[in-house]
C-alpha cells in the first residue's frame, strides 16, 4: 500500500531544506572567500558543489515520483512543482558560487586594486536576499516573499555602480584592468544570485496563492 503523500511531501521538505542550507553555505563561503581572498575556502567551495549536485537530482527525482505515484491535486500539486523550480534555482545558485570562488583563486594571480567598492555589502545582501526567500519557503510567508523581489532592485544599482568603478579603471589605470574585470565578474555573479532568490520568491508566492507574478512585479 502506498504511503500518505503528506508523510512524501513531509519528506520532500526535508530534502529541500537540506539542499538550501548547503546552497547557503556555499554562498557564504564563496563570499568570504573573496572578502579574505581565501584560496582554502575557495577550493572547499569547488569541492562541495559535487554534494549539491547530488542532492539536486534526488530532490528532482522525489518530486517526479509523488507527481507519478499520487497525482496530486490542488495545494499538494502546487508544492510538488514549486519545489521542482525552487530545486533548479538553488542548483543554479550553487554553481554561481563556484564561479565566485573560481574567480577568488584567479585573484592570486593579479596584483591587488582598490575599487572603492563595498563588496562586503553587496554579498551581505545577496545572502540575506536567499536566506529570506529560503525562510519565506519554510514559513509559507508570502510578505517576506514579496520582499525579497524589492530588494533585488539594489543589487542591480549595486553591480551598476561597480560596472562604472571598472571603466575608470580601464580608462585611467589600464595595467590593473585584468584584477578589475575579475571583480566586476564576481559582482555579476552576485547579481545573478540575487535573481535567482528573486524566482525562488515568485515560486513561493505561486506556491501560497497560486498566483503567477513574473514578468507583474517589476512593473509595480
Amino acid at each position: 500500500m502506498p504511503r500518505n503523500i503528506q508523510y512524501e511531501i513531509g519528506k520532500l521538505k526535508k530534502m529541500i531544506l537540506r539542499l538550501s542550507s548547503l546552497v547557503e553555505g556555499s554562498l557564504e563561503k564563496a563570499s568570504a572567500s573573496v572578502l579574505r581572498v581565501s584560496k582554502i575556502e575557495a577550493e572547499q567551495v569547488v569541492e562541495n558543489d559535487k554534494e549539491i549536485d547530488a542532492m539536486e537530482i534526488t530532490v528532482e527525482e522525489e518530486c517526479l515520483k509523488l507527481l507519478a505515484l499520487h497525482q496530486p491535486v490542488a495545494t499538494d500539486l502546487r508544492y510538488i512543482i514549486t519545489v521542482l523550480k525552487i530545486n533548479d534555482e538553488l542548483e543554479r545558485i550553487g554553481d554561481l558560487s563556484v564561479n565566485i570562488a573560481e574567480r577568488t583563486l584567479s585573484l592570486f594571480e593579479c596584483e591587488k586594486i582598490n575599487l572603492g567598492f563595498d563588496f562586503k555589502l553587496m554579498t551581505q545582501k545577496v545572502i540575506a536576499m536567499l536566506k529570506k526567500s529560503v525562510n519565506a519557503l519554510i514559513d509559507s510567508d508570502e510578505v517576506s516573499a514579496y520582499e525579497v523581489l524589492y530588494m533585488d532592485n539594489e543589487i542591480d544599482q549595486m553591480h551598476s555602480e561597480i560596472y562604472d568603478k571598472v571603466q575608470h579603471v580601464a580608462s585611467d589605470k589600464p595595467d590593473s584592468i585584468r584584477i578589475a574585470l575579475h571583480y566586476l565578474s564576481i559582482s555579476k555573479h552576485l547579481e545573478r544570485i540575487a535573481d535567482h532568490a528573486e524566482s525562488i520568491a515568485e515560486n513561493i508566492i505561486y506556491m501560497i496563492g497560486g498566483e503567477i507574478i513574473r514578468h507583474h512585479h517589476s512593473e509595480e
